[in-house]
């Protein structure tokens, strides 16, 4: 079928997702990509963000996929990402998120305070992520 991508999420706990699509929208590090059938070829740096898959068997029917950073590869109408994790919208604890959203801000201050420049930005991510987390499994 022409009119139709195989999207594929691998994290280090294995293959995550793997569905057919018909639109693709992804946030790259120089900004958001969408993708239809036929693209071209690419690999691109996945930024962490909500991913987007509009399934082919309803346009209303759609994936969102908390995805943190990794890489898209585009080839041949399949989407492969390959991420160090990936969460779809139906399996996030958004308590869970919310917890780890406190204890990242709370790192935050604490490493701000105390001039530890690595520390703030490993908090800095981890509230990223977390905000991901919460913004995709609240939808």
């Amino acid at each position: 079928m022409a009119d139709m991508m195989t999207v594929q999420i691998v994290t280090p706990d294995g293959l995550k997702y793997d569905h057919h699509a018909n639109f693709v929208l992804v946030k790259t590090t120089d900004g958001e990509l969408g993708i239809m059938t036929n693209h071209e070829n690419i690999i691109a740096p996945l930024d962490v963000h909500e991913m987007k898959v509009r399934r082919i068997d309803d346009d209303s029917h759609v994936d969102w996929i908390a995805v943190n950073g990794g890489i898209i590869e585009v080839q041949n109408n399949l989407i492969t990402i390959v991420a160090d994790s990936a969460e779809r919208e139906r399996d996030i604890d958004v308590s869970r998120a919310e917890r780890a959203k406190l204890r990242a801000e709370r790192d935050i201050q604490e490493a701000e305070a105390q001039h530890r420049i690595d520390e703030v930005q490993r908090a800095k991510i981890a509230l990223q992520r977390a905000l991901n987390r919460i913004n995709v499994g609240s939808k």
